[in-house]
């Protein structure tokens, strides 16, 4: 027994395990998958899988990636896996961040005068007329243009955060 004193109970858990990790694995896309430097049988295991249908030869696929997971180290998998996870963090609460500043200059007419003073070099004309403009299409029942160009310019004054920045802050 490899694992010396552990329980069966334990090994089914590491073995889960191992099948989750790669159950992520089978997720990726292929820019990610080449750039973790996989075992070349686990990395075509893996590429097997993404391309199968089937329910049930897929859960078996998985099963099997996780057999061949157990003569790798899945740390740096793990880790790698997890900051790429950062990231789409990062960047989803970037986007709610300017939907809220788009909600919050819809409704609030003080709040331009905010983000001016966050974001100095803001073109505050064009943000007037795209809130108004936005405002009229809504009251009017007409399609979103002006409120998707709102957030467009939301998007080039705010600057999306950088992963290091968001682990500082």
């Amino acid at each position: 027994m490899e694992d010396g004193g552990s329980s069966k109970t334990q090994r089914k858990k590491a073995m889960h395990a191992l099948q989750d990790l790669g159950t992520e694995l089978v997720a990726l896309n292929g820019q990610r998958l080449g750039s973790l430097a996989l075992p070349e049988p686990l990395l075509e295991a893996v590429q097997d899988a993404q391309r199968l249908k089937g329910h049930e030869a897929r859960r078996r696929q998985i099963q099997y990636i996780g057999r061949l997971m157990r003569d790798v180290d899945p740390a740096p998998i793990r880790e790698r896996i997890a900051a790429w996870q950062g990231v789409s963090r990062t960047h989803s609460a970037w986007l709610h961040d300017l939907e809220r500043w788009r909600e919050r200059l819809l409704g609030d007419p003080d709040a331009l005068f905010e983000l001016a003073g966050l974001h100095p070099g803001a073109d505050l004309q064009h943000l007037r007329t795209v809130i108004r403009n936005a405002r009229l299409e809504a009251e009017a029942c007409k399609p979103p243009k002006h409120f998707r160009t709102l957030f467009q310019a939301l998007k080039e004054l705010i600057p999306e955060p950088s992963l290091d920045e968001a682990d500082r802050g």
